[in-house]
């Protein structure tokens, strides 16, 4: 079992089904096993960089969550004091990305497909794509 290290996140399970051959049923519910009313979902697939870093800002209000629903990445989170990374591949497992929590994304396996949960419609004005920025505000 994980244990989150850093502020402003935490963990989230979905409930699933395995029915054998014909595949797993994931179910998750807004308000329910997640903690907030969906406004938006995104999803992040093809990602042949292994290289490549996604996320790099936080969210000065919003609160998300993120799964891994197929392949692996590592989360990197950053709540201003701690540093925590976590390695995504459990399809079922999201982590709570609250807001004022820096996050990253890296080391994607070729097949890795990323889903995301939000609270809120996109707002560029909610977010700080600036490390210090980010620093200054979290202290």
């Amino acid at each position: 079992m994980i244990e989150i290290k850093v502020k402003n996140s935490g963990i989230v399970f979905l409930q699933h089904f395995d029915d054998r051959n014909d595949g797993v049923l994931t179910i998750g519910e807004s308000e329910r096993s997640v903690p907030f009313k969906i406004q938006r979902i995104y999803y992040i697939n093809n990602l042949k960089k292994r290289t490549a870093v996604r996320g790099k800002h936080a969210h000065k209000k919003q609160n998300q969550i993120i799964f891994c629903v197929n392949g692996s990445f590592v989360l990197n989170l950053d709540d201003g004091s701690k540093k925590q990374s976590i390695t995504m591949n459990n399809p079922y497992m999201g982590i709570k990305l609250d807001a004022m929590l820096w996050h990253e994304m890296t080391d994607f396996s070729p097949d890795c497909v990323i889903l995301v949960l939000a609270d809120d419609y996109y707002d560029a004005n909610d977010y700080i794509r600036n490390y210090e920025d980010f620093l200054s505000l979290v202290k």
